[in-house]
């Protein structure tokens, strides 16, 4: 028994709910695909950015390597150390590149051997000494720090 009120359904109506649905999981899934691509943009993005730093220090490298040592001025003295019997001093131990004692430093600079210009020159490489610009290896003999 059927009633008279009762239709069959519409079959234009169930296709559409079918075209809705399919549309709706389609929504979806580039809704879904949409943020994937946005992640991997983002981590793209970083990746390129540390390549770029990689060949950034790879350049700076090669530079660098092929600059040579910037070479050392040993005509100027050391801070503090600018008077001219410093600078002497110097000068001879750069010449000599050897160990000397005060006696033989002031024979070098034609200096007078009395005691008090020995002592003076004694005096000035202990001073040189004790702030790392000359090395005392023994007592009395004086030479340049090796590198």
């Amino acid at each position: 028994m059927t009633s008279r009120d009762a239709r069959p359904p519409n079959p234009g109506t169930w296709l559409l709910d079918r075209l809705d649905a399919r549309e709706q999981a389609l929504t979806c899934q580039i809704e879904q695909t949409q943020a994937e691509i946005d992640t991997l943009t983002a981590r793209l993005g970083e990746l390129s950015e540390q390549v770029e730093h990689l060949r950034i220090s790879r350049k700076t490298l090669i530079s660098l390597s092929e600059e040579g040592p910037t070479p050392a001025k040993p005509d100027t003295p050391p801070a503090g150390f600018d008077h001219p019997a410093y600078q002497q001093i110097l000068t001879v131990f750069a010449q000599t590149g050897g160990s000397l004692r005060a006696r033989d430093l002031a024979l070098a600079m034609d200096l007078p051997l009395t005691p008090n210009d020995i002592q003076n020159v004694r005096a000035k490489l202990k001073r040189l000494a004790s702030r790392g610009i000359l090395v005392e290896t023994e007592p009395g003999l004086f030479t340049q720090p090796r590198p």
